[in-house]
């Protein structure tokens, strides 16, 4: 029986919780090694376990995987999460890269000073609602299935999904202006493995606290 995949990342979201949610949404167990001093940090790096000196890693298949989008492509290709073609596979690709840039602004957002952050909340707001949000109510529309390519789950749902309900969690009525969005976060959100994850007591990490912060500033910081 293969090992099941390791994580090595601090106790809270960051650019980690991607690859739970893509592992979660794929049905596959995972363990968690959390690093909580720099000292663990070094040894990894001293160890020769992180390529380019940084994580997320994730030890897989025999191999010990870093940089964030090739870890999501690697478990969606090994999971039928990333389509069935070339041309599939390049639309999933450019959604998720899309989505990412979104998601990336709610990665760094309790890093920024407090009286930076609410001006931040109103910027993604307006990011997500003006240039993202409406293009995939279109292509929703467009084609009027449950999923966005394929009409298969696939990576670009896990992450959009994954980044509308972080969103919600500081705008609740961040899609008050898509119907289809709407429609689809029900849906995706009881995708059965999907739904599980949402459940208390999954691996599914909270919104980041002052704890978070702190101790990632401890591991990462000179």
């Amino acid at each position: 029986m293969a090992a099941r995949p390791k994580l090595h990342y601090p106790n809270g979201r960051g650019r980690m919780e991607s690859v739970r949610w893509v592992l979660a949404a794929a049905g596959v167990e995972f363990d968690e090694e959390f690093l909580e001093t720099k000292e663990q940090l070094h040894k990894l790096q001293d160890g020769n376990h992180l390529l380019f000196q940084q994580v997320p890693m994730v030890e897989i298949d025999g191999m010990k995987l870093v940089q964030t989008r090739s870890i999501l492509h690697y478990i969606a290709e090994k999971h039928q999460l990333f389509g069935k073609d070339l041309k599939e596979r390049t639309l999933i690709d450019m959604y998720v890269e899309g989505t990412l840039d979104l998601l990336e602004l709610l990665i760094m957002h309790p890093f920024l000073k407090p009286d930076d952050q609410q001006k931040e909340v109103v910027n993604m707001a307006q990011k997500a609602i003006i240039r993202y949000f409406p293009v995939f109510e279109k292509i929703l529309r467009g084609h009027g299935q449950n999923f966005l390519v394929g009409n298969q789950l696939s990576l670009a749902d896990v992450i959009l999904l994954q980044t509308i309900l972080a969103l919600e969690e500081k705008i609740p009525n961040i899609l008050s202006a898509f119907p289809f969005l709407q429609e689809y976060t029900v849906k995706l959100s009881n995708f059965p493995t999907i739904k599980r994850f949402l459940e208390p007591g999954s691996k599914k990490k909270p919104p980041p606290d002052e704890i978070y912060v702190r101790t990632v500033y401890n591991i990462f910081m000179p």
